[in-house]
């Protein structure tokens, strides 16, 4: 075998298998298809985070890869493109070469939804984003609109406020939001405005964005809201390209399924992070991807003495 471990994902769930399986005696390699992080490179911060007030989402990846770097090869920009079953484990293929390795955790993460609305992947880049913290900067002084009811819209909403966006407008298809009222309240504090019941049925332009065209689902009635950017923040959908390649069980959304030691329902393939559902933060992944490394040893012949 190149490797015992093939870990696919380089976020705060690979970070964590990649410490956990490498000190338990695997040799271990782990893929990722950009520079590793996955979205939690892109939140503006993290405060729920245990022994962290307070810290950017970049620089707490940054400090995530320095200390896995000590124990695993990283394979950064080295998307895989294939898994298959091969004898005495599994066929990594990605776009550079194959590697043989005797288990596998996927820890794929999640990718933005998409509003899918007319105009959307025409303004793409010219005004439409899916990232206040890569993008707001180039909205200071202007109308921008957050798309979403979660606490990230909310939490993007109040980083474009206090950026200086000139105004702020967070556009909500309930009645309520479904974020921290503590989210809530701050944005309302901070001059944020709401538009609750309500859809984002087209974004217009030329150029660029120009306004989004509105359609209340109380009173039927349509407007259009002046607006030169679009940030939408209407949930994730898990990465599961390679889950459905080794035909791994799912539940309805797609998120592979586990048992208690992060294993799927295929032997010697586990699962670890945003890719299993459930509570996505930063923590259990951490603690998903530990106990999948340790979980591995079982089929590597260094069963972790529990």
């Amino acid at each position: 075998m190149d490797y015992e471990l093939a870990i696919i994902g380089a976020g705060p769930a690979g970070f964590s298998a990649a410490i956990y399986a490498k000190r338990s005696g695997i040799s271990t390699v782990v893929f990722d298809r950009g520079a590793g992080g996955g979205l939690l490179q892109v939140a503006p911060n993290i405060e729920n985070y245990v022994g962290f007030d307070a810290i950017p989402g970049i620089e707490l990846v940054e400090k995530m890869r320095q200390h896995a770097a000590k124990y695993a090869d990283f394979h950064f920009y080295e998307e895989v493109k294939d898994v298959t079953v091969a004898s005495n484990g599994f066929l990594i293929t990605t776009e550079k070469a194959s590697y043989h390795v005797g288990a596998v955790i996927l820890c794929s993460g999640t990718e933005h939804k998409k509003l899918d609305v007319p105009g959307e992947a025409e303004f793409i880049g010219k005004g439409v984003s899916y990232c206040a913290t890569c993008d707001g900067f180039f909205f200071k002084g202007k109308r921008v609109a957050v798309v979403g009811g979660g606490n990230t819209a909310l939490i993007e909403s109040i980083f474009l406020k206090q950026l200086g966006c000139k105004d702020v407008h967070v556009i909500h298809r309930r009645e309520q939001f479904r974020a921290e009222k503590m989210y809530e309240d701050e944005a309302r504090t901070k001059g944020v405005q709401f538009h609750f019941n309500t859809l984002v049925e087209e974004i217009k332009g030329k150029d660029t964005v120009t306004s989004l065209r509105l359609f209340n689902l109380e009173t039927s009635a349509r407007s259009v809201l002046p607006v030169e950017g679009v940030f939408a923040s209407v949930g994730v959908l898990p990465q599961n390209e390679i889950a459905k390649k080794l035909q791994l069980k799912t539940d309805d959304n797609g998120y592979v399924l586990v048992d208690g030691g992060q294993r799927t329902s295929v032997r010697g393939v586990y699962a670890a992070g945003d890719i299993t559902g459930g509570l996505r933060q930063v923590i259990t992944a951490c603690a998903k991807g530990a106990v999948a490394a340790l979980s591995s040893t079982e089929v590597l012949g260094k069963k972790y003495p529990y």
